[in-house]
């Protein structure tokens, strides 16, 4: 029996998927952040073992039984993190044809197949990839918090802070998220979080997104000001990709992924909106399987060219 194994590594939780021959999901297993930009190598390696193992324990299985391996991972655009994460994979699962690849390949994999699709994923980070019906893809955003990842939990929850400090200057109207940040935190001293940011902000943002969606809920205006230039910049990530692959006035599916959706109607409504106005054929929905199962079907792929090619070469 072959049995091929999927990460999906971002940058708060990683997620490992075990399929069997007949494409089946044997077993799961979870662990901490796999963005080794972010969360460092280190961290990185632990978080796949721990999820790799909690999954081949569920399935009563040995790394040895593992042919092939794909990790989609947030960061894997730079091609050092590949390298180390590929000697790190190899080395963990000696038997198998292991692949690294981009957070946003697997999710393309998950949502639409070798077929056309965009997926615009927001998370911890952001980024829009896509492929048209003659192969040809594109790229937007995942840049990282520096740069880019607009309409991220971090990019909302970085906002939120920054309308809280305007406040604290006299320089905006009063919002809830005054009161709503430091109770989500438990850190009702503002020098005390200014230095938990300055000292892990990844740790810090992504984590004040319910309470932002919260106070939009209650009508505050910071608030939904937030989420509305989130909603914008999530479908500008999305427009350019369907600009570049020539998908405005195609069919295709647009799906969303990563946990910055389907928490807010608010911000859910405002997307939509924008993406129908720009890509008004497209069949939009969110992710209903894990990218870690796209993650798994690439690696039977890859598994299964390898021993065509080694039983070609006998």
């Amino acid at each position: 029996m072959a049995y091929w194994l999927g990460f999906d590594g971002g940058g708060t939780k990683t997620d490992c998927v075990v399929l069997n021959a007949a494409q089946e999901i044997v077993s799961t297993g979870h662990g901490g952040p796999a963005n080794a930009l972010r969360a460092g190598f280190d961290a990185a390696f632990v978080s796949l073992g721990q999820a790799a193992a909690e999954a081949l324990r569920a399935a009563n299985l040995q790394p040895g039984d593992i042919t092939g391996v794909c990790a989609g991972l947030a960061g894997a655009g730079q091609r050092s993190v590949v390298r180390r994460m590929i000697v790190f994979l190899t080395h963990e699962f000696s038997h198998a044809v292991v692949k690294v690849t981009t957070d946003h390949e697997i999710a393309l994999e998950a949502a639409a197949g070798d077929g056309p699709g965009v997926v615009l994923i927001a998370g911890t980070g952001s980024a829009a990839y896509g492929r048209n019906a003659g192969g040809a893809t594109a790229r937007s955003g995942g840049y990282g918090p520096r740069i880019g990842d607009e309409g991220s939990a971090y990019d909302i929850g970085r906002r939120a802070v920054a309308a809280v400090a305007r406040t604290r200057d006299m320089d905006a109207p009063v919002t809830l998220l005054a009161e709503m940040i430091p109770a989500a935190l438990e850190t009702p001293d503002w020098d005390d979080l200014m230095q938990r940011i300055m000292k892990n902000p990844d740790e810090i943002f992504p984590k004040l997104f319910p309470a932002v969606v919260e106070a939009a809920n209650a009508e505050d205006s910071a608030a939904k000001e937030i989420l509305f230039t989130a909603a914008i910049g999530l479908g500008n990530l999305a427009m350019t990709v369907v600009r570049r692959l020539k998908l405005r006035d195609q069919e295709f599916q647009l799906v969303k992924v990563g946990g910055v959706f389907g928490r807010c109607q608010t911000l859910d409504a405002l997307l939509d909106s924008v993406l129908r106005s720009g890509a008004p054929r497209a069949t939009i929905s969110r992710l209903e399987i894990s990218p870690a199962v796209g993650a798994a079907r690439i690696a039977a792929r890859l598994a299964g060219s390898s021993t065509q090619a080694a039983t070609h070469g006998d």
